[in-house]
């Protein structure tokens, strides 16, 4: 097993076994493992539950680092914010860590639609919840958090959607294609058969790269804002920072996710209508991109947005685009706090 995916690197968190799961595509997961962070504490009626998945390479110690403490919207003293890692990112079931004719390259096609579906399996019968405060997150943690309204409106109360979408775009798509082929087109992946990530090290790099141009906006490399973050040049951000991040994870892992992240649509719900699936959503719902995301743009934000009964448009202001996710703009973060505090104490259904 690669050793990036311990508890050293990214716990704690709990593995949960929920079981067989049944993957739209057909496949099964038979012991399905689910990696769960928990921050705070249930409160007697378990009505003080937040829910936060991940988003692409991202982990639960991502989530800790950037977006939860004291102090904060997501506040372990008045919530209990549970983390679940998504399938596939290496903590929870992945082609990295399940044996058999599961391991690596025979790992099966999950959608954002068997997450969810896990992760309600997950907080009715493990946690014994019936609803959630909120859900809350980014990027494919977004896809889920839509997923999650259109699926289980009663379930959900609140939710916020930050820099992604209910349906993926034709241009994300491309753009998670080149990311698939900057990996899958480096000799030593061998089809998925490589011995480690460090083989897979120019496919990986590649990859890297295409994040860089895409994940940080034009304006950040206008503005030198690798400087502001202590790197002396662009090269040596991109070999120091984007690669390393890069470099451990596991191809295979890398994409299951990217295969998932395409093809995101809570239209599969309703025979393709979006419109139809995302009236289904009763929570409270704040939909906020990033002004310089490049692939969940404010505009593709803004349709989906008009379609959602009670919901409100609070973009955030970033040069540092998609990946300002990362919590490189701390006033990007100090706007999103306080949309989720304000959405937090908003009333709901």
């Amino acid at each position: 097993m690669n050793n990036y995916y311990s508890q050293e690197h990214h716990g704690p968190f709990e593995l949960i076994n929920i079981g067989a799961l049944q993957l739209e595509d057909g496949s099964c997961i038979p012991e399905c493992q689910l990696a769960v962070a928990v921050h705070g504490t249930l409160n007697a009626d378990k009505t003080n539950a937040i829910l936060v998945p991940t988003w692409y390479s991202g982990t639960s110690k991502a989530m800790e680092q950037i977006y939860i403490g004291e102090g904060r919207a997501l506040d372990p003293a008045k919530y209990c914010i549970i983390v679940v890692n998504q399938i596939g990112n290496g903590l929870s079931s992945s082609a990295s860590n399940t044996g058999g004719s599961l391991a690596g390259p025979g790992f099966p096609n999950v959608r954002i639609g068997d997450d969810v579906s896990a992760q309600h399996t997950l907080l009715t019968e493990y946690f014994g919840i019936e609803s959630l405060a909120l859900v809350v997150g980014g990027s494919m943690g977004a896809q889920q958090t839509y997923e999650w309204a259109v699926r289980y409106p009663d379930f959900v109360k609140r939710a916020a959607a930050i820099a992604g979408t209910a349906r993926n775009s034709e241009h994300d798509f491309l753009f998670s294609e080149i990311l698939i082929d900057a990996i899958t087109t480096d000799p030593a992946f061998r089809a998925g058969l490589y011995g480690s990530s460090a083989a897979v090290a120019a496919g990986l790099k590649r990859h890297a790269k295409v994040w860089t141009l895409m994940g940080w906006s034009t304006a950040f490399f206008r503005a030198e804002r690798h400087k502001a973050l202590g790197f002396e040049s662009m090269q040596v951000f991109v070999d120091s920072f984007m690669t390393n991040y890069f470099a451990a994870m596991d191809p295979n892992n890398l994409l299951t996710m990217a295969w998932k992240w395409q093809r995101g649509d809570v239209s599969r719900n309703t025979g393709g209508d979006l419109a139809t699936a995302l009236g289904r959503i009763r929570a409270k719902t704040y939909v906020m991109p990033i002004s310089h995301d490049q692939f969940f743009t404010v505009d593709d934000c803004l349709s989906e947005q008009k379609m959602i009964p009670n919901s409100e448009f609070r973009p955030l202001q970033s040069i540092d685009g998609h990946l300002g996710l990362f919590g490189t703009d701390t006033q990007m973060l100090n706007q999103l706090d306080a949309h989720l505090a304000e959405l937090l104490s908003s009333p709901t259904h």
